[in-house]
């Protein structure tokens, strides 16, 4: 059993996104089957549409953005929660004044990530 403070972890930043960061807090190292990370988008930034090889399960903690999943665009809040398939476009832009911060649970499983063209 592993239990440490968020603070503990370092934040690192996103190449492939704009004002953002990532913590991962529980690893492959400590869990055979999911990890869960941390994201962190200031205001104006986010992430550009690509695809993943694994799912995402998602609980946003504050802030708000527009999320596109597929062919559809969702404004997410404090509470709600989001589900990515395997392989399907998505991206992420923070609104408002305050970050955009989710928690992200993905299978430990070997991930490609691919900008998609818009």
């Amino acid at each position: 059993m592993t239990v440490r403070h968020v603070d503990d972890v370092s934040l690192e930043p996103v190449g492939a996104g704009s004002g953002t960061e990532r913590q991962v807090l529980i690893g492959p190292e400590t869990a055979p089957h999911f990890a869960l990370r941390r994201f962190v988008m200031q205001p104006g930034g986010g992430m550009p549409r690509h695809t993943n090889t694994v799912e995402h399960e998602q609980y946003v903690l504050r802030g708000r953005a527009r999320v596109s999943i597929g062919d559809e665009v969702h404004e997410v809040g404090t509470g709600d929660v989001v589900y990515i398939p395997a392989g399907t476009p998505h991206s992420y832009e923070a609104m408002g004044d305050e970050p955009f911060e989710f928690l992200c649970a993905v299978p430990n499983e070997p991930d490609v990530i691919e900008i998609v063209d818009c």
